[in-house]
């Protein structure tokens, strides 16, 4: 009888285990932009780190925003990693997207050929390159300026450029002289400028005003501003797989954190526009920390309400509705 238990046991188990084999998805596909919120995704990749729930992850790199909407539009990827303005904007437009968590809090910062230019204030009648025009890095700079008694229009030359590499081009090219970057490439451009033979004609370049020690003073806050995280498209219903991915992802940002070194190597390795000295030297001048959406959002909504205020558009409009954070 004992043993007959035991058959039957068995082939439960296996039945079971075949179940489990059978749901593994051949690969999950994730989209980002080069910017250190997908960087721990290669880690990830790297690592083989949902071995249990995939066989693969694929990376697809979005260069701009639009490039981004059209592929959460398309529906032909998983995860995306995101502004956390556009991932308002498209759940406020109908598609069907909710915000995991928010790793990135603070990646804004601006750089000069002035090593005296230390507030925005001292910008005042500069030219100054921006990146990705109406979108985040141009929201959160233009607020600030005017809670600063200062008019975008007016007071400084904006020429606005299609992303930060391209900006960051135009430094080194001596075509501008100052600019609004996100990091990584404040460190790429600081690193770029001092190495042989691009530092015989590079003009020297200093890391300037960080915007989100601006945000802090301007706005009472500790500084941290919640910019970029992790999405999941509405067609991905495994609860199983969405709280494996978070869970890996959590990890391999603290991989990220802890070793910038090879960090860089990693993602040098994965995106060839960026450099592994840039990379690794810029993970000291970003705040990492990884907080789910529901922990976020009273920050996300002090945030959106200020965009809201510059541009209603930023957000889509309104503050998204509750189903918006995964896990309320």
């Amino acid at each position: 009888m004992k043993s007959f238990i035991y058959i039957i046991f068995t082939l439960l188990l296996l039945g079971a285990n075949s179940l489990i084999s059978a749901d593994k998805l051949d690969k999950i596909v994730v989209s980002g932009p080069f910017a250190s919120v997908s960087h721990p995704i290669l880690h990830m990749i790297e690592t083989n780190a949902l071995s249990d729930v995939a066989d693969k992850i694929e990376f697809k790199l979005w260069k701009n925003p639009d490039e981004l909407r059209a592929m959460t539009i398309k529906g032909n990827v998983d995860f995306v990693a995101v502004p956390t303005n556009t991932a308002a904007i498209l759940n406020n437009k109908g598609v069907d997207i909710k915000l995991l968590n928010v790793s990135i809090w603070g990646i804004l910062g601006m750089i000069s050929r002035d090593n005296s230019l230390k507030t925005l204030k001292d910008f005042k009648g500069k030219k100054i390159a921006v990146p990705f025009r109406a979108d985040m890095p141009d929201i959160v700079f233009k607020q600030l300026l005017k809670k600063e008694g200062l008019d975008p229009q007016k007071d400084f030359e904006l020429v606005y450029v299609a992303s930060p590499i391209d900006a960051m081009q135009m430094l080194i090219m001596r075509r501008i002289d100052h600019s609004l970057l996100a990091e990584p490439a404040i460190s790429m451009a600081l690193r770029k400028t001092k190495s042989f033979p691009i530092s015989i004609v590079a003009p020297d370049l200093y890391r300037s005003v960080d915007l989100q020690e601006e945000w802090g003073k301007v706005f009472g806050t500790d500084g941290d501003l919640p910019e970029a995280g992790i999405a999941v498209m509405g067609h991905v219903k495994d609860e199983h797989l969405i709280k494996r991915f978070q869970e890996e992802y959590a990890k391999s940002l603290e991989w990220y954190k802890a070793n910038p070194k090879e960090a860089g190597k990693l993602v040098a390795k994965n995106i060839n526009m960026l450099s592994e000295e840039g990379v690794g030297d810029s993970i000291a001048h970003v705040r990492l920390k990884n907080v789910t959406a529901p922990q976020a959002k009273k920050d996300l909504e002090f945030f959106f309400n200020i965009l809201k205020e510059e541009d209603p558009k930023s957000i889509g409009g309104k503050l998204p509705a509750d189903s918006f954070y995964y896990g309320l």
